[in-house]
């Protein structure tokens, strides 16, 4: 077994060797991780399947509202006149789903792992980065999905067929940019809930409203140049854009909006993981 460092551990010099002790202990984060998805889908008669039927019944939701109801125009709606919307919804969904659902496991994961954190010594970033893997097998699933059901509108869809494209290569770097965002947030998120439980309750509301303020559910478009630049101030819209891009639309996805995004998500995991290791050593006393 890897042996614990006991001395010397919350100001062990350099980033890089922190990192290197972060990845001594990959394989308790694989565990914990391990441990929330078996925890999260033990007596449960659908198991995995509830990774992706959230995402999926929101786009059933808003495609009724959106196409029975309001009967949005599809070119207002996704930005393509092709496109089915279910699609669209869906492409933003999943991603989106993978967000939420990892940083709300993030925020609590250092007061849900309360006997850890207190008694044994090892990085604590361990918690969130667990939390955000978990929430990662998840989305690898839906995207799988995804994969399945744009096959199928492929092949039935009259209008809009899917053509395989190099922007594809792009996607896992769309991800990587998506988790350095979100390890930045966990971080800064789980620190903060543990000395304020109100971050938790409050993270659950406006998680809610961020949605709406995203181009999940719909395209996100604005004439106005200072429009522009608030709708792209907030780096999950040229993120969630960027999926679409290299899923649906056989665009490349590096436009300035997303490269500002990528340039916000490696500031945020900076500065929340110096935030984090400043503040380490309360943890066990503020717990």
């Amino acid at each position: 077994m890897t042996s614990i460092p006991t001395t010397g551990y919350f100001h062990d010099g350099t980033p890089q060797s922190r990192f290197a002790l972060l990845w001594r202990y990959r394989e308790l984060a694989w565990m914990l991780a391990w441990r929330d998805i078996r925890v999260r889908y033990k007596h449960s008669m659908l198991g995995a399947a509830w990774a992706v039927l959230p995402p999926a019944a929101m786009m059933l939701i808003f495609t009724f509202v959106f196409n029975q109801v309001v009967q949005v125009d599809r070119q207002k709606l996704t930005g393509s006149e092709h496109l089915p919307y279910a699609l669209f919804a869906f492409a933003g969904l999943v991603p989106w789903t993978f967000f939420a659902n990892g940083l709300t496991g993030a925020i609590g994961s250092l007061v849900s792992n309360r006997p850890l954190v207190t008694k044994i010594y090892f990085p604590r970033e361990v918690f969130p980065i667990s939390a955000l893997l978990s929430a990662l097998v998840d989305f690898l699933v839906g995207m799988v999905v995804l994969v399945v059901f744009g096959a199928v509108i492929h092949f039935q869809n009259g209008q809009w067929q899917f053509h395989p494209s190099l922007t594809l290569i792009c996607l896992p770097i769309v991800v990587l940019v998506q988790v350095t965002f979100m390890l930045g947030l966990g971080l800064i998120l789980a620190m903060a809930n543990l000395f304020y439980r109100d971050v938790g309750f409050l993270f659950r509301s406006i998680i809610q409203l961020w949605m709406f303020i995203t181009c999940v559910i719909y395209q996100l478009e604005a004439t106005a140049v200072w429009k522009r630049l608030l709708i792209h101030l907030n780096p999950m819209t040229p993120i969630i854009r960027a999926y679409r891009d290299c899923l649906l639309h056989g665009r490349w996805p590096f436009d300035l909006p997303f490269l500002g995004a990528a340039a916000v998500s490696v500031i945020v995991l900076l500065a929340g993981w110096r935030w984090f290791r400043l503040r380490e050593h309360e943890f066990a006393e503020t717990i």
